[in-house]
């Protein structure tokens, strides 16, 4: 939190120039469901990291969590400086009617503008970690029983309800026969033959996200998994193929145990696949070949993302974390948490002991001396 100290030009000669971070001060941080006690705590710790006072906003999908939260924060400290407020829609739309000095936000698109529109009548700075389609691309020199085993892991993850899990495979036909079986079976190895009996494989929220996911599955080519038991709220790890972008599972984050596959030839269809969508919060891509690293990394707009791997590069904290465009505003993580809680005050501390006549316009000649000095 020191203040830094950073170069001055010539043209100010004898004075020292720096930068004061200081706290926004009172901070709104609205946390989503799917990791309810992670995504409030992390933002948490660059507002307080920073000297902002705080107020908390769980989810109300998952209200033990959210109980949990609160007997956290009013036990360790004073509603002074941080509290907890619980509660549904209401509490939300309440609360973003008052003038926060900075607000966090973790969700949907849909209540990122929502809440940015709310910000906006009092000029309230936000962060936005919002979502998206992200794309996962194997190419035909990919390492394909990682690429199996890390894309099995990375998506059904908290049963696909990740905001940067691949949302669907760009998956190259030269390998696309050998890389679904491999995908079965990773599928199978991690969560057995009947993943509805395994205990450690998460639940779909709630009755309603649960049905919308069924209705994705209508119409659909299933090549493996599509069970489920509405009454246990679980739906099997679901390959899709034969896969269109007209396609109803197609038209939005899926969120959840789905996945769709289209194949590809050459990596212009890619690029014209993910433009269908807005700029996803992820990218992830498989391949040995650095120069298709370095034309993906320079051909498509997202967030951030992993090359040979998925989800990963969310948990190196030396690492900014947000989207761009629709997937989100503004950044968080390790020290990138502390900067985007914090007003950056540019600070210039001039000498008294002489000084530059030729800034005022009673200088004669001061024209004159300015051109020579630029000579």
């Amino acid at each position: 939190m020191k203040p830094k100290k950073v170069k001055t030009p010539i043209t100010h000669v004898g004075s020292r120039s720096y930068i004061y971070s200081e706290p926004y001060g009172v901070s709104l941080i609205i946390a989503p469901w799917n990791f309810p006690f992670q995504l409030a705590m992390a933002p948490l710790v660059g507002a307080i990291a920073a000297g902002n006072c705080a107020i908390i906003k769980p989810s109300e999908f998952t209200p033990h969590t959210s109980s949990m939260i609160h007997e956290i924060i009013s036990h360790n400290f004073g509603s002074e400086y941080l509290e907890v407020i619980e509660g549904g829609v209401e509490t939300n739309q309440a609360l973003l009617k008052k003038p926060f000095d900075y607000i966090f936000f973790t969700g949907s698109p849909q209540v990122g503008k929502i809440v940015m529109e709310a910000a906006a009548k009092h000029l309230t700075p936000v962060t936005l970690e919002l979502g998206g389609k992200s794309p996962c691309i194997i190419h035909k020199d990919a390492h394909l029983q990682l690429a199996a085993k890390r894309i099995t892991w990375g998506k059904f993850l908290n049963a696909g309800q990740t905001c940067i899990a691949p949302d669907y495979l760009y998956l190259h036909k030269e390998v696309k026969e050998d890389f679904l079986a491999l995908l079965k079976d990773e599928i199978q190895s991690m969560y057995g033959k009947d993943p509805l009996k395994n205990k450690n494989y998460s639940y779909i929220v709630n009755e309603g996200h649960f049905n919308r996911l069924t209705e994705l599955l209508e119409g659909e080519d299933i090549y493996f998994g599509g069970k489920r038991k509405k009454s246990k709220g679980k739906m099997e790890p679901t390959l899709l193929t034969e896969v269109s972008w007209e396609d109803k599972v197609m038209q939005g984050e899926i969120f959840g145990p789905i996945l769709p596959i289209l194949d590809y030839d050459q990596l212009d269809e890619v690029y014209k696949g993910i433009d269908n969508s807005p700029k996803p919060l992820a990218l992830y891509l498989f391949t040995e070949d650095d120069s298709i690293v370095d034309e993906v990394l320079s051909e498509v707009r997202f967030g951030g993302g992993s090359i040979n791997d998925t989800v990963y590069h969310f948990a190196n904290p030396y690492l900014p974390f947000g989207g761009v465009g629709t997937s989100g505003l503004g950044a968080y993580h390790g020290e990138k948490s502390f900067e985007s809680f914090s007003h950056q005050k540019g600070i210039l501390k001039q000498t008294t002991d002489f000084d530059i006549p030729v800034r005022y316009p009673n200088m004669k000649a001061g024209l004159q001396i300015i051109r020579q000095i630029f000579k």
